[in-house]
C-alpha cells in the first residue's frame, strides 16, 4: 500500500511552508510525491473568460485541460470525496501521498504547532507521527524544530518509504504478462489476502500463487 501522512495544524502555524521543505527532501532522495490539499470551502482554480472557464459555465461536470507539460481535470462532484478516493486518483506510479489539512481522517499525522496561533495539540497522540513545534511537549511522539526539515524527511523515509514492502501482483493471460496499476495490485493483494487469511494453515503467508482455468 503507499502510504499516505496528513500534515494538520491551526490556521496559520505554518504547514505549506514546512510541507514545501519536506517535498523538496523527498524529492531530493528521489521519491516521486503526491500532495492532496484540504479546502473547506469552494475554490477557483481557473480564470474567468478562458476556454475551460467558458465550458464549465456552460454546464460541464468535467474539464479537462492538458498540455505536454502538465494536465488538470476540474470535476464536480455530488458530494465532498473522501481523502482515500482522491489518493486512488492520484497514487499511480507515486511513492507517497501527503495532504495537508483531514486532520479528522484516520491518517498518520504530522502536526505543526506553532504557540502564537494555538494553545494545545489538536490530533490525539496515538494518531502522531511527529511533531513540528516551538515548544516541547510531554508526549512520546518525535518532536522537530521548524528548522529541522531534513530531520522530518529522515523520519517519514525510515518509518514509510525505506525497506518497504516487495508487494506486488503478477497477472498472466493467456501467457501474456499484463501490467496493473499499483492501485489495482493494492485491491488484488487486499482481496486475496483477505480469502487466503481465513483458511487453515496459511498462517505468515508471504507468496500466493493461483492459476484460473476458465472453461
Amino acid at each position: 500500500m503507499i502510504p499516505v501522512i496528513s500534515f494538520v495544524g491551526s490556521h496559520n502555524c505554518g504547514k505549506t511552508t514546512i510541507l514545501e521543505k519536506v517535498i523538496r527532501g523527498l524529492k531530493q532522495k528521489g521519491y516521486k510525491v503526491a500532495v492532496i490539499k484540504h479546502h473547506k470551502g469552494d475554490f477557483e482554480l481557473d480564470i474567468q473568460g478562458k476556454d475551460t472557464w467558458r465550458l464549465a459555465e456552460a454546464g460541464s461536470d468535467v474539464v479537462a485541460i492538458s498540455s505536454p507539460q502538465k494536465t488538470a481535470v476540474i470535476k464536480k462532484p455530488e458530494q465532498e470525496l473522501t481523502l482515500d478516493r482522491i489518493t486512488e486518483m492520484v497514487c499511480d506510479g507515486m511513492d507517497i501521498v501527503i495532504s495537508e489539512g483531514y486532520k479528522f481522517d484516520d491518517k498518520p499525522k504530522i502536526e505543526v504547532f506553532r504557540s502564537e496561533v494555538s494553545d494545545r495539540i489538536l490530533s490525539d497522540e496515538k494518531d502522531l507521527v511527529a511533531l513540528v513545534t516551538d515548544r516541547r511537549f510531554d508526549i512520546d511522539v518525535p518532536q522537530f524544530s521548524f528548522d529541522d526539515a531534513d530531520g522530518i524527511v529522515k523520519l517519514i523515509i525510515e518509518k514509510y518509504l525505506a525497506n518497504t514492502s516487495s508487494a506486488g501482483v503478477s497477472l498472466i493471460v493467456n501467457g501474456v504478462p499484463l501490467d496493473m496499476k499499483p492501485f489495482i495490485q493494492d485491491m488484488f493483494i487486499n482481496t486475496v489476502s483477505g480469502l487466503v487469511a481465513a483458511l487453515h494453515g496459511t498462517e505468515n503467508a508471504k507468496e500466493i500463487k493461483i492459476t484460473v482455468r476458465l472453461p
